[in-house]
Parts: structure tokens; C-alpha cells; sequence
């Protein structure tokens, strides 16, 4: 953990309080060159860590993945209010085979690439694949934010709502190979023994958070259209809206589901029922959102050791690389060729899943479950995160409009 007694309260304020001057200022610029804000706060946080000037170190991976969490519901929760539930009628088949069998896909590819460029087992593969294989929803919504593209609106909905979908697939995967290979008890999980185990645990996870999320946001969105909520409330309405979404995230994780997928579905259907007040909430949910993803882009940074990254950083590299060009376009192949997706379309979904936060949080769970060797996932997600936004994120606008994907060119 990071060491401030001596500093005093005065000092370590000002001290974070600079920083989040210094990565906000940065972000703007580079925003200009079509990189991701993430990439700044993720790279104050490392020039902050041990490893940088200031040299701070910073070793807590449960309190970073207990507020990766926490960040990553607000911000679902968020998607779910910005988004229309016409958008997702018409995405809903793509978007589900992609967050659910392409999960499954992309992690089997990405478990043989493990094993030939990292010499993992099969099992340990599997964990990172599956670790590393959801696309990550603040780095989606954030890209297609910036670039402004005016996509076909069943190719947009299907980007954005299998980012919002797939989290929970990877999370349950995740924690389910975890317990494949600790012995019995350690993690607190029912054990799992082979992979056709994991098939109840995912169906829990799913069918409780489904839901869950459906009678939390009925019930939310009857609740938040009987107050008598103005348009002068609308900072009002934003702080109630991010503390039922806390709310049914915590309650829905505690239950066993996935309180990833509630809060998304909760969100979609306040935003269904209760428009007036959803879209009232949205501009100050919008600092929220930002905050969260500062707090935790800046946290992972500073649990980032780039001195350890180096040592794996040629395998690492080739499994990013295989990732993007061969395990993800798979998957986006066999999902969505079926359903009458052209080359063009497929291309740019295999393009834009873009890797964030989700990965790096879900590469911390090997680390608290002790597994030996258990930094390698963080650092190898890392990685595949740092590549993914340097590499796709400037390209995604461009590579659209190569393709004529781009409406607003015509």
C-alpha cells in the first residue's frame, strides 16, 4: 500500500489532487490524437508507482479490484441509461452470442497461443484467455464518444451492448478456473473440477443477475417517477441514480449473481420507463463516470511494476497481437456470419473491441487467489490493454470510414 503517514493529510491531498490535475490535462491534448484519456491516467499512475519519479509504493490489489468494481458498475450502470431499448431489441441476438460463445472462443484461442508463446498449461491458458477476453465497456463507450461516427444503428447497438454484456461471461469464467486450480476451499467458491462444472456456476451468475436487474429497475423506475424531481434537481437525480445502481450492485453480488449484468439491465429499463428522469441524471452522472474511470486507471497504474512487465514483455506482445488479429476475429466470424453480418461489419467488431479496465481487474484475481506465478496474468493483461488502446482505439474511426462504414461521409 501506498505509505502517507509521514507525508501528512495536507500533503497526500495535494499530492493526489495533482495528479488528477496532471491526467486530466493530458487527456485533453491527447485526446486530439485520437488516443484514449485512459492510456494518461494509466501512465500518471505508473510515473507515480515504484517504478517512476516519485516512486510510491503501491501493492493493495484487493482494494484496486474492490474499486475497479465498484467503478465498472457505475459505468455500466450509465451505458444502461444511455441507451435506448430500441438499440437493444434490434442488438440484442449479435450482442449476446458475441458476450457469451465469443467469451467462450476467444479465450480457447488465446489459451493455444498462451501455451505455445508463454509455455502455460492449458488450464492456466484458459484463465488468462478468459481473463483478457471480454471487451471492456468505459473504453468503448469513451472511443465511440471521441470519434463521433455515424455507424449504422444495429452495428453501433451491437458494439456497445455486447460491451456491456460480456463482463460477466469473462467474470464467471474467470473465478470458476480459479478455483479449478487452488485446492479445495481456498477461494470460497463451489469447487470446480472440470470445465462442464463451470455451467451451473455461469447459469447462477447469469439467471440471478438477470433477474435481479430486471426487478431492480422496474421497481427503481416506478420509485424515481413518483418523486416529485424537477429539472432543477438534476444533481439530485444523478447522485440517486449512482446510489441505486451501488445498491443493486452490492445486493445482486451478494445473492450470487452477477451485479455486473443487473445494474446494466436496471439501467436500460429506468431508462425505458422513466426517460425523464434517466436523462436528467445523465450530465452529472457523466462527472461520475469520469471520476471512476480516473480513480481506477490511475490505481491500476500504480500496481503496474514495469520492471517485472519487461521481463515477459516479447511473449506478451505476441499474444496481444494474436488476440487481436486471430482469436478475436474468429469469434466475431463465427457469431456473426450466421446471422448476416458482411465482411465489412465483422471486420469492424473484430477491430473494436477494445481492452480497458476489465481485464487488467479480472488478470488481480490469480494474485488474491495466490497462484503461483499469478503476476504474470496481471502483467500479460497489462499488456494486451496498453496495446489494444495505443493500436485500436486511434484506428477505429479511420478503419471505418475505409470500409464505408461511416454515414457521416455520405
Amino acid at each position: 500500500m501506498i505509505h502517507s503517514a509521514a507525508a501528512g493529510p495536507e500533503l497526500l491531498t495535494a499530492a493526489i489532487a495533482a495528479l488528477v490535475i496532471v491526467a486530466i490535462a493530458g487527456a485533453l491534448y491527447t485526446h486530439r490524437l485520437g488516443l484514449s484519456h485512459l492510456l494518461v491516467f494509466m501512465a500518471v499512475g505508473m510515473l507515480t508507482g515504484v517504478d517512476g519519479p516519485l516512486g510510491l509504493p503501491f501493492d493493495d490489489h484487493r482494494m484496486a479490484v474492490t474499486l475497479g468494481n465498484l467503478a465498472l458498475a457505475l459505468i455500466l450502470f450509465d451505458g444502461g441509461l444511455r441507451t435506448r431499448w430500441s438499440e437493444v431489441r434490434r442488438a440484442m441476438l449479435p450482442a449476446g452470442l458475441l458476450a457469451t460463445v465469443g467469451v467462450a472462443i476467444t479465450a480457447f484461442i488465446v489459451a493455444g497461443i498462451a501455451r505455445g508463446v508463454l509455455g502455460m498449461p492449458w488450464t492456466e491458458g484458459l484463465l488468462l484467455g478468459a481473463a483478457v477476453s471480454s471487451t471492456d465497456a468505459s473504453a468503448v463507450f469513451a472511443q465511440f464518444s471521441a470519434s463521433k461516427l455515424n455507424l449504422e444503428p444495429r452495428l453501433a447497438a451491437t458494439i456497445e451492448v455486447e460491451s456491456a454484456l460480456n463482463d460477466p461471461m469473462a467474470m464467471v469464467l474467470t473465478i470458476g478456473l480459479i478455483t479449478w486450480l487452488t485446492p479445495f476451499g481456498q477461494t470460497g467458491d463451489a469447487q470446480v473440477t472440470s470445465l462442464a462444472d463451470l455451467l451451473p456456476l455461469l447459469a447462477e451468475q447469469l439467471g440471478l443477475g438477470l433477474a435481479a436487474g430486471g426487478l431492480g429497475g422496474l421497481l427503481a423506475a416506478w420509485w424515481v417517477s413518483k418523486l416529485p424531481i424537477t429539472d432543477d434537481h438534476d444533481g439530485l437525480a444523478a447522485l440517486l441514480m449512482a446510489a441505486l445502481g451501488f445498491l443493486l450492485f452490492a445486493v445482486t453480488n451478494r445473492c450470487g449473481g452477477s451485479g455486473f449484468l443487473a445494474v446494466y439491465v436496471a439501467g436500460l429499463l429506468v431508462r425505458h420507463r422513466a426517460e425523464r428522469v434517466a436523462k436528467l441524471s445523465l450530465p452529472g452522472l457523466n462527472g461520475y463516470t469520469w471520476l471512476a474511470q480516473a480513480v481506477l486507471f490511475l490505481l491500476l497504474g500504480l500496481l503496474v511494476t514495469p520492471h517485472e512487465v519487461l521481463r515477459i514483455i516479447g511473449p506478451a506482445l505476441l499474444l496481444a497481437v494474436g488476440l487481436m488479429l486471430i482469436a478475436r476475429p474468429a469469434a466475431v466470424f463465427l457469431c456473426l456470419a450466421p446471422l448476416g453480418f458482411g465482411w465489412r461489419a465483422q471486420c469492424f467488431v473484430a477491430w473494436s473491441g477494445l481492452r480497458g479496465a476489465v481485464p487488467i481487474v479480472l488478470a488481480t484475481y490469480p494474485v488474491l487467489a495466490g497462484l503461483k506465478d499469478g503476476w504474470r496474468f496481471f502483467d500479460v493483461a497489462f499488456v494486451v490493454v496498453l496495446l489494444s488502446l495505443l493500436v485500436q482505439g486511434p484506428t477505429l474511426a479511420p478503419l471505418a470510414r475505409r470500409l464505408g462504414l461511416d454515414r457521416s461521409d455520405s
